[in-house]
């Protein structure tokens, strides 16, 4: 079975890689795309009206995406403060609940994410003539992607095995618990 979760934590991997690329790429386009429109406004005396649906479809992508790559590599915000001064076994149920809380927020935002865009297909965006849908796909794409990732990294914490970006003393710790 470890195997199996070795391949999966692979494939999962180049999955999160691939979220941040594109979270990279949107926020380096919408950068620009920003800048051309200050350029437009103050140089040239005028705004280009794409500029700013693009800006906020963009941000919503890199944002979504570079939060549920943050989920699967750990660099989410936490407070860990109490985890820290628990007994292991309390700590473990912590971070259980913490996996499970992680699942949850990510299933209900592709859910009401889809509803959402299924809501806004018949809509469109004036300036850019796409439909509405596509400023709320990247809330569903990123649930989605936040809920897998905390499935592995719930299903390895079930399977005795340490998430896969996690300091290397506090794994030890944590299989020790389990495996006891």
């Amino acid at each position: 079975m470890r195997s199996n979760l070795h391949r999966l934590a692979a494939l999962l991997h180049l999955l999160s890689t691939a979220a941040l690329w594109v979270a990279g790429v949107g926020l380096v386009a919408m950068t620009a795309a920003t800048a051309w429109q200050v350029f437009g406004r103050y140089v040239l005396n005028s705004s280009p009206s794409w500029t700013e649906p693009v800006s906020l479809i963009l941000m919503g992508w890199f944002i979504f995406l570079g939060a549920a790559a943050g989920v699967r590599e750990d660099t989410h915000l936490g407070f860990d403060v109490l985890v820290t001064v628990v007994p292991a076994k309390v700590a473990v149920a912590m971070r259980f609940l913490s996996d499970l809380a992680v699942i949850v927020f990510g299933a209900g935002m592709a859910y009401f994410g889809a509803l959402l865009a299924a809501g806004t297909w018949s809509a469109t965006i004036p300036v850019l003539r796409l439909p509405g849908t596509v400023e709320y796909v990247s809330i569903v794409l990123g649930g989605v992607l936040i809920a897998l990732f905390g499935l592995e990294k719930l299903v390895r914490r079930l399977a005795g095995m340490a998430p896969a970006h996690v300091p290397v003393d506090e794994a030890r710790a944590e299989e020790a618990v389990w495996n006891s």
